[in-house]
């Protein structure tokens, strides 16, 4: 059923964990925010790095992860989920709202929302995964909020690979950004929103590209003020003093994810756990 606030599933404790899932460490880009945005709330981040990538996934499939997802994180007791995967966000959240009452929020509507603030002439390009572009789940969430936008989406998949083995200046990166990016060059839009957790952490290269006066829209960013918004709204807040607490899992041996996690959170990760989520 649909979370309401009234609801006897709500959590008793505000000092509950907020809970976060991703495919991988992308995630960790929104992590990032709702750290510096919210550093009093306690956070369980399950990155299913196991299953990775869900870009070329069938919806089905990813349907079915995110259930295991968000069995997983409410084994903790979580009191709000963050779905932190743009490919997750397109498939899958209509359905965890239906069927889980907890409330919950994806990448991909405040961002949407924030492009549409943004732009000065309706013209606002998407840039994601195979799987986030084919699903027009942008340009919905775009459209649903006002008719005349331009829409342009472009998939630019080796833009995660990029990020992860830490290519953020290198000349090979300037040139994929090239191809990728002219096209909506072309088309004049005056803002651009990242649609993937990975794009963040090239956005220099990004920007350099479309020019300065295109504004780059961060999901990320976005998303964790919505968190923060619904957070309030739902009387939610962690008003416990102390410090809050940071638990990482993954589904496979977290070497890698510790390795480009650090490069995303640009800081030391500890704690991080291996779980079997195939048993929730």
């Amino acid at each position: 059923m649909p979370y309401s606030p009234k609801s006897s599933a709500k959590p008793k404790e505000n000092a509950n964990p907020l809970g976060i899932f991703d495919s991988g460490v992308g995630g960790l880009t929104v992590a990032k925010k709702i750290f510096e945005l919210l550093p009093n709330e306690n956070v369980i981040y399950f990155g299913d790095t196991g299953r990775y990538p869900y870009g070329p996934r069938s919806k089905g499939i990813v349907k079915k992860f995110s259930s295991q997802n968000v069995n997983f994180l409410l084994s903790y007791k979580v009191k709000f989920i963050v779905v932190a995967c743009n490919t997750a966000s397109s498939f899958a959240l209509a359905g965890l709202r239906k069927n889980y009452d907890i409330p919950l929020v994806g990448v991909i509507e405040p961002g949407a929302a924030a492009a549409i603030k943004a732009t000065r002439n309706g013209k606002i390009g998407v840039i994601g995964t195979v799987g986030t572009i084919y699903s027009k789940a942008y340009q919905k969430a775009i459209h649903r909020r006002n008719r005349q936008m331009k829409v342009y989406s472009i998939p630019c998949p080796l833009f995660v690979s990029l990020a992860e083995e830490g290519y953020i200046n290198k000349d090979a990166t300037q040139l994929i950004a090239n191809e990728y990016l002219n096209p909506l060059v072309k088309k004049q839009v005056d803002t651009l929103v990242l649609g993937c957790t990975h794009y963040p952490l090239l956005k220099k290269v990004i920007s350099r590209t479309m020019g300065e006066k295109v504004k780059l829209i961060d999901s990320a960013e976005e998303t964790a003020k919505e968190v923060k918004r619904l957070l309030k709204i739902y009387g939610l807040l962690r008003n416990a003093k102390g410090q809050a607490f940071r638990r990482f899992y993954v589904s496979d041996v977290p070497n890698k994810f510790i390795e480009v996690g650090e490069k995303f959170l640009k800081g030391k990760i500890r704690d991080v756990k291996r779980i079997d989520i195939d048993k929730h």
